[in-house]
């Protein structure tokens, strides 16, 4: 098969003028790399053998023994808009250097393949959906510095808006046509978009909404949205973040996730008669989310800036629980779907500072580990939410508070993750040891607002 899916990318490349063939991949934490080779370096032999790279400078492995390869993806293929000269996209998967070239277990795109294989050999579904939202504010200008003397931030936003700026109508939306820009550059990358609009936050923040993959798709569409809108916005003289939460007192960035399951064609999520149309499979699966929560967080919301949005007041998810069309939950049943076909959850929680493959494949490790354990959301007292807020309870469950205790909560409840050797143990001893050395660095930082209150006292 591989022979002749190569000879027909190859072709259908040389048709189009292509010189040079871009390898794209994300390290650990869910950062882009990438390299290039010319067109005619671009050979069978790179499909089978690989390209020679530092495992250690992507997390990986440690400098003593870090050989990897990286083999394209030939189903990724697509020209990039972005290079000057003629350059077409692939992604690249990290194998091992051995005559077998072994998938490198810590790889997140082979992590994505095993959670849903895992989810078919379980006998639950043949293949996960999955629709995510991206959320990001737009600046006009934005700089910052951390050093052993001075450390600041500093960004401006042309738009002002006296309440929120949710659904704002143009003149006052600054960027519509710069998200039809960018709509209109990923329909090129082949991923499909459901809407845009402004978001809540009154300077600048916006959103995009995708529509429904599998679960490697989804991945791959969610590196490549950032990869469009970070060099979208650098055409167009903007600055674009994903940060959880860039402003003091404005509503945070989210990566929601819409997702269901499917077998045989038909959605195992919808019911009629169950609450919410869901069915007791939907709700096994919500009950497996909630009990892996806490230990969820360290995987989707793994920065210590994702803690600052998970608090009450801007629309964010801060209680463990679940409920139709209530935002402060960790789970909401969107009301609005009609579809059986398209009847689903959406796990609120995520950010975009996670890694999308580790993200999505440990969510779904969650909801799998809750219908085969048959983990009802209600008899764990969970009882559904369906009030606007329930953050004014005392018996409600907050999520973590901080990436340190999703951390800690991690590190003792991860065997979920483990089911189907789909997360290797070493990788979740590497996440944990890279996370706390990020909350390290932190905390030993002075931070600008310690001057504020404490350099006079």
């Amino acid at each position: 098969m591989v022979p002749e899916k190569f000879a027909q990318v190859r072709q259908e490349a040389a048709a189009k003028g292509i010189e040079f063939v871009d390898l794209k991949s994300v390290d650990l934490g869910g950062r882009l790399h990438h390299l290039s080779l010319p067109f005619d370096r671009f050979t069978q032999d790179i499909c089978s053998e690989g390209i020679g790279f530092d495992g250690s400078s992507y997390g990986f492995l440690k400098v003593e023994n870090s050989d990897m390869v990286l083999l394209p993806d030939l189903a990724t293929a697509v020209p990039d808009p972005f290079r000057e000269r003629p350059t077409l996209h692939m992604f690249a998967s990290a194998h091992l250097t051995d005559p077998q070239r072994t998938p490198f277990a810590q790889d997140g795109r082979h992590i994505a393949r095993k959670a849903e294989r895992a989810l078919a050999q379980a006998g639950v579904a043949d293949c996960s959906q999955w629709g995510p939202e991206y959320e990001f504010y737009i600046f006009e200008e934005a700089d910052y510095a951390s050093n052993k003397a001075d450390s600041f931030f500093s960004v401006e936003s042309n738009e002002r808006f006296h309440q929120n700026a949710y659904h704002a109508c143009n003149p006052f939306d600054l960027y519509d046509d710069f998200r039809d820009e960018v709509c209109r550059l990923m329909k090129a990358f082949g991923i499909p978009v459901r809407y845009h609009h402004h978001e809540v936050g009154k300077h600048g923040q916006q959103e995009i909404e995708g529509w429904f993959a599998d679960i490697l798709t989804t991945g791959d569409n969610a590196v490549l949205t950032k990869y469009i809108l970070h060099n979208a916005a650098r055409r167009a003289g903007l600055r674009v973040t994903f940060m959880p939460k860039p402003l003091y007192e404005n509503a945070g960035n989210g990566f929601h996730l819409h997702q269901f399951l499917t077998k045989n064609g038909r959605n195992v999520f919808d019911d009629p008669k169950g609450y919410a149309s869901l069915s007791q499979t939907a709700l096994y699966y919500i009950g497996g989310i909630l009990a892996h929560t806490d230990a969820l967080c360290a995987i989707t919301n793994p920065s210590t800036n994702s803690y600052k949005r998970l608090v009450p007041g801007f629309e964010a998810p801060t209680v463990r629980t679940f409920g139709r069309s209530n935002r402060g939950a960790a789970i909401r049943i969107p009301s609005y779907v009609s579809d059986p076909d398209l009847r689903r959850v959406e796990y609120r929680p995520p950010d975009f500072t996670c890694n999308p493959y580790l993200c999505t494949a440990a969510i779904l490790m969650a909801g799998l580990d809750g219908i085969v354990h048959q983990i009802d959301p209600v008899a764990h007292g969970w009882q559904p939410a369906d009030a606007p807020s329930q953050e004014s309870r005392k018996d409600v469950e907050f999520l973590p508070r901080s990436l340190d205790d999703a951390l800690d909560a991690l590190a003792g409840d991860h065997q979920f993750l483990l089911y189907g050797d789909v997360f290797p143990e070493a990788l979740i001893r590497r996440w944990l040891e890279v996370k706390r050395d990020e909350i390290g660095k932190i905390n030993q930082r002075p931070h600008p607002y310690e001057f504020t209150m404490y350099f006079d006292l």
